[in-house]
């Protein structure tokens, strides 16, 4: 079996990262991860994912003048590992149209919440003020509107009382950690077509 080069775009501890690297150990897995690039030199990911073997860069979005700058060094990263389809795992930096263009239906993100409900940030905390009996987590494409890709997988996640924002958060990325390996398992192997937009 050939497995699908992935690359994964952090921009702090990774968790999300870490339950991708776990699932590519498994000997049916039909993905392996390449390589880490963080917007963040100082993100703890990185020294997570090299201590795996895996290879890391960051770049300094300070130092880089444009949008259009940054995104193209990091396709140029990307492609200097081979990488065939892009995870983003906490990724916080909104992507360029001409970047999203490249990857298109190659390119996956994990959101915090039931899309279309709760786009962008404070998801949980927004869930709660809402008084929401249900919340979870989204596996999606990405496309240029935020957040507004096609859902690739979803979970559900009760509000119980007395929840408060970590508690919630706490629970939903249980979730998140046993739905993003399915979901990439499922368009590295073919199962959902790699959709263009």
């Amino acid at each position: 079996m050939s497995l699908k080069r992935v690359g994964i775009l952090i921009s702090g501890r990774g968790s999300n990262m870490s339950a991708l690297i776990e699932a590519t150990k498994r000997p049916d897995y039909p993905a392996e991860i390449v390589g880490v690039l963080s917007n963040r030199a100082a993100a703890p990911g990185l020294d997570l994912a090299a201590a795996e073997g895996i290879a890391t860069t960051s770049l300094a979005q300070s130092k880089i003048p444009s949008q259009d700058m940054f995104d193209d060094m990091m396709t140029q990263v990307l492609e200097s590992w081979g990488v065939e389809i892009v995870c983003l795992a906490g990724f916080m930096r909104i992507l360029g149209p001409d970047f999203v263009a490249r990857w298109s239906g190659r390119l996956i993100n994990i959101h915090p919440s039931l899309l279309p409900a709760y786009k962008g940030l404070h998801t949980h905390e927004r869930a709660l003020a809402d008084g929401a009996n249900v919340h979870g987590c989204t596996v999606h494409f990405v496309t240029p509107g935020l957040d507004e890709g096609p859902a690739i997988l979803q979970a559900q996640v009760p509000v119980l009382p007395g929840d408060t924002p970590d508690t919630l958060a706490a629970r939903v990325l249980v979730e998140e950690h046993r739905l993003y390996p399915e979901a990439l398992r499922m368009l590295a192997s073919g199962e959902i077509r790699q959709l263009t937009f």
